[in-house]
């Protein structure tokens, strides 16, 4: 599966997790509903995926955790806040660099419409053709 195939997988699955639950839960509720709704597309999926922080021979378990690892390919933080911050995005700018993956999605389902809250991070991307 190419990747924009895959983030539209996990696109259609949060929204399918969505319009059940609506907005207003914990995180957490919707990241197992996620991690749920991928798993039944048989998508390999690791929830809470540590980061580690590595710098020159030093490797720093610093407790960063990815919400989701989708196929070993996108990251996937889930959000259920008012508003989303630069620092979220950043987030995951930074869990993006650190694995060397080039696709995240933040999703935050405290939206009334959640595709209001899907943004697409990318690090050094590169289309296949």
């Amino acid at each position: 599966m190419v990747i924009n195939e895959l983030t539209s997988a996990i696109i259609g699955a949060a929204i399918r997790v969505h319009r059940v639950l609506g907005p207003g839960l914990l995180e957490s509720a919707y990241r197992a509903c996620l991690a749920y709704e991928l798993r039944k597309l048989e998508l390999d999926v690791v929830e809470e995926h540590p980061i580690p922080v590595v710098y020159e021979d030093v490797k720093l378990e610093c407790g960063f955790r990815a919400d989701l690892l989708v196929s070993k390919t996108v990251i996937v933080e889930c959000k259920a806040k008012e508003k989303l911050h630069p620092v979220d995005k950043a987030q995951v700018a930074s869990h993006l660099r650190l694995t060397e993956l080039q696709v995240g999605l933040l999703i935050n389902f405290h939206e009334l419409v959640l595709k209001d809250g899907i943004q697409r991070i990318v690090n050094n991307y590169r289309p296949v053709e």
